[in-house]
């Protein structure tokens, strides 16, 4: 790509983005002066050999301009998430962690499990990395302390208490058999807990039940007992690191030999609570400032951060490093550190000595999260400004950024105070204590760098090709999958997986003439698809059997591209009956692939197996959504010819335009006029008949 000329580069800050030569956004940044920034990618030498690489590419930059720093921050966190640019540090993390909520504002609240934080006015703990870690402990907290489950519609609309009302599990508020004042002391039993009080609520619950015994209410003091056991259960995995208790996200970063790992570990209540791994491979640590910074804005755009977050070391922002190359601003030393200076986690000791260790030191990974409490996280809450606190005596603080050498950190402070509507600061290491939580860590990130790059010596993608026979690995795989009902509203669905991983914005369902024949469908279906053109993928997988497989083949066949991709089907597995085993958690699927009777010898509950069978079951979920879709709208149009003087031509018509009939319901004339064919007489003849319409 070609220097563009300065004078038609703004000098207001903004957003760049390079381009491709067929308009792909390859890469997005972020710049306080848009000509200076983007200027430094076009100098004689000192690039990156990922910015090379990435110019090499490039075939045209556009520019998007903001009033404020923080503005161009956010825009770029934004488009980063939506592009998913090749040449970004992009978090491929799209969950939304497990949260408990309380509206306390209710005189009979309800703890409710949630994936987002409103400003409500409830109070909300977290997060959970594994939602079935989030559930268990849900339930333990039900049969210990009794809360309605009830939604607060159902709890109006009850006339007789629910079965968990004669299990013990619910007082019955909505019967009026508690007061909300012995209702809430459970509640606040419930939030000491989830904020991490629990030695003294351990005190309080054991000197009830003695009281309970000596006065022989024997039931009561049971009742205790449970609740005292459900507490150490919730409480016996974690690890008390902040005697002072405090809520912060520690981060930790490993350089492996094929990539780079982070790690994030979660404190609430000053109690470690569960943690993160992520890894990218290709990187290595002269990536790791960009890293940093990228990781903290993207992932925090999707959870509440706490108040303090902890980085290993505040790298310099790239303009930072562009303005000190310049002499602009120079820079402390030790803010950027070589992958020697990183805190050293032996692999045998343990991430936090002071204080016992969750079930080993490695939290990574949704096969290790735990049942968590937590501190809230209630929006528009303050908290304290760990960052100002002194290191203990004999022992020397990590050194502060300047003022000068600051600026990407206050823009994201700013960000993450506004999205947290309290104070947020991200700090170094200030202490011994602080670095024993990077330790926890980067052993944490170490971890996930030793299991994926185990994982990719041998990945599934060349797992299956070696299993299926294949050519090479399949980096493109396409399922497809038929679904009606009764051979009504046919829709052939297909989902794509790249490297692996679902590709969602390539799903197509393709609209069938209706017909109950599978085999015609899918046969119907092959000159549809051909008809698309490429990307051809590098496997085609049908959800079904041998059937279904010889069919595509034989119209692959006579449209004269019978080697045009793999082709695999995949069936249910058979009882001894001879009939399909639908049972769930059956892992016996067989496998078929062209010009051979038996199916595959994949070995049941493989990771080959598990894969084709997650591309099956995403396929299927797809195709199934789309006929239901398909379904609700001919319920709409029948439903509308219904109507006296509407007919097919008239109903196509209010369905393209509004889609629902809530929206119909909801048009003016004014609207119905706009649409082709329809004056105003017509109009107010069907505005009067759309407002007797029911709700379809």
């Amino acid at each position: 790509m070609q220097k563009p000329e300065s004078s038609t580069i703004p000098l207001s800050p903004g957003v760049y983005l390079y381009k491709d030569v067929r308009g792909r956004i390859i890469y997005v940044g972020k710049a306080r002066v848009l000509r200076r920034r983007v200027l430094s990618y076009f100098r004689a030498d000192g690039l990156p050999a990922k910015t090379k690489a990435m110019l090499s590419h490039a075939a045209s930059i556009e520019y998007l301009t903001t009033t404020t720093e923080k503005e161009a921050l956010l825009l770029e966190a934004s488009l980063i998430k939506k592009h998913r640019p090749r040449y970004n540090i992009v978090l491929r993390d799209d969950k939304q962690y497990v949260l408990f909520r309380l509206n306390t504002k209710h005189d009979f609240p309800r703890l409710e499990i949630v994936r987002q934080a409103r400003r409500d006015g409830a109070r909300y703990f977290g997060p959970f990395t594994s939602a079935l870690a989030a559930r268990e402990t849900w339930k333990i907290i039900h049969r210990a302390f009794a809360l309605r489950r009830c939604t607060d519609k159902a709890m109006k609309n009850r006339v007789r208490a629910c079965l968990y009302h004669f299990m013990g599990q619910c007082p019955a508020p909505c019967m009026g058999m508690v007061t909300p004042q012995e209702y809430n002391e459970n509640v606040r039993k419930v939030c000491d807990l989830l904020q991490g009080r629990a030695a003294p609520l351990m005190n309080s619950l054991r000197e009830a039940m003695d009281r309970a015994s000596e006065d022989l209410e024997f039931e009561k003091a049971a009742i205790l007992r449970d609740q005292i056991r459900a507490v150490e259960r919730t409480v016996e995995r974690q690890a008390a690191v902040l005697p002072g208790g405090g809520d912060m996200d520690a981060v930790g970063l490993f350089p492996a030999d094929k990539g780079l790992a982070l790690g994030i570990v979660f404190v609430r209540g000053g109690a470690v609570t569960d943690g993160r791994a992520f890894y990218w491979p290709g990187l290595g640590f002269e990536d790791a400032p960009e890293l940093l910074w990228s990781f903290v804005s993207q992932y925090y755009s999707q959870v509440t951060p706490p108040p303090r977050i902890l980085l290993p070391w505040l790298p310099p922002d790239a303009e930072d490093m562009e303005d000190a190359n310049n002499g602009e601003t120079p820079f402390a030393e030790g803010l950027s550190p070589s992958p020697d200076a990183l805190p050293a986690a032996t692999p045998d000791s343990a991430p936090v000595t002071s204080a016992p260790v969750i079930s080993g030191p490695v939290i990574s990974g949704p096969e290790t999260s735990r049942p968590i409490t937590s501190g809230p996280i209630t929006p528009g809450m303050d908290a304290p400004n760990h960052a100002g606190q002194a290191a203990p005596h004999g022992e020397t603080a990590a050194p502060s950024a300047p003022p000068s050498s600051s600026t990407a950190r206050e823009l994201l402070e700013q960000a993450l105070s506004d999205r947290r509507n309290g104070a947020v600061r991200i700090v170094p290491p200030q202490h011994a204590g602080d670095n024993q939580l990077v330790d926890m860590a980067q052993s944490n990130a170490r971890e996930e760098a030793r299991r994926q790059e185990q994982k990719t010596e041998l990945g599934i993608l060349d797992r299956l090709a070696r299993s299926l026979h294949l050519a090479g690995p399949p980096h493109r795989i396409e399922c497809v999958d038929v679904s009606h009902t009764g051979g009504q509203q046919t829709r052939v669905g297909m989902v794509v997986f790249e490297e692996g991983q679902p590709a969602r914005s390539q799903y197509r369902a393709y609209a069938m003439p209706d017909s109950g024949d599978d085999y015609a469908t899918l046969y119907a279906w092959v000159a549809r698809r051909l008809e698309s053109g490429p990307p051809w993928p590098d496997l085609l997988l049908i959800d079904g059997g041998r059937g279904q497989l010889r069919t595509i083949q034989r119209a692959l066949q006579e449209a004269g591209q019978p080697d045009l991709f793999a082709l695999a089907a995949i069936a249910k597995a058979r009882d001894e009956q001879g009939h399909a085993d639908r049972r769930a958690g059956n892992v016996a699927d067989r496998i078929f692939i062209p010009d051979r009777a038996n199916p595959l010898p994949l070995r049941e509950g493989g990771p080959e197996l598990l894969f084709l069978q997650n591309v099956r079951d995403s396929t299927h979920r797809f195709a199934i959504g789309r006929h239901r879709k398909a379904k609700r709208g001919a319920a709409l149009a029948g439903e509308l010819m219904r109507l006296p003087g509407i007919g097919p031509a008239t109903a196509r018509l209010l369905w393209d335009r509004f889609g629902s009939v809530e929206a119909m319901r909801a048009a003016t004339q004014e609207e119905l006029c706009g649409l082709p064919g329809i004056g105003p007489a017509k109009a107010a003849l069907l505005l009067q008949k759309l407002s007797g319409l029911g709700h379809v």
